[in-house]
């Protein structure tokens, strides 16, 4: 049985040691559940400033979790980039959720990719157990009023068919 397997039957068995994981292969959409609050959320930004949902408020934003040691991370950002150029105009704010990684390994990371999403610093990981995220990447969807709607586990092509409906309902 090889590695991934291994973590994934150990991860849906509850192995604490198994999450996070990551999706290798495809993704999975689903809603946000109505009965549950959107969390808020507020966290330090790349670029010294801190970033709020609240502050948001008005604009959709993808909130999309990732870590530079996930490779369905890498290979979904540079659609996740195009995506947030495409809707810029429409106010669509695209942030990419770093999971526990240093400064050193962000930029790194940037400094390869040329990536210029505006980063955010999960350090300690609560904003994403508050939003559920166990496996990466995980983008949450949120509307201009500030709800989630859906949430979006593994790698996607944001610029595919099914993306493309995923963000026009939030825009």
């Amino acid at each position: 049985m090889d590695i991934s397997r291994r973590r994934w039957l150990a991860a849906a068995a509850g192995a604490p040691w198994a999450l996070p994981a990551f999706a290798e292969q495809g993704s999975q959409h689903r809603a946000w559940p109505r009965q549950r609050a959107t969390p808020s959320l507020q966290l330090p930004a790349l670029d010294g400033t801190t970033w709020s949902l609240a502050a948001a408020r008005g604009k959709p934003v993808l909130l999309n979790w990732w870590a530079s040691w996930c490779e369905p991370c890498r290979a979904e950002m540079p659609s996740l980039q195009q995506l947030a150029a495409q809707h810029q105009g429409q106010g669509l704010q695209v942030m990419a959720v770093n999971f526990k990684e240093g400064e050193h390994a962000v930029r790194k990371f940037l400094g390869a990719t040329g990536l210029s999403l505006p980063v955010l610093y999960d350090r300690d990981g609560a904003a994403a157990k508050s939003f559920g995220v166990r496996i990466f990447p995980s983008t949450v969807g949120i509307d201009r009023q500030g709800r989630a709607r859906f949430v979006v586990t593994g790698e996607v092509d944001w610029a595919g068919a099914d993306a493309r409906r995923w963000v026009a309902a939030l825009l």
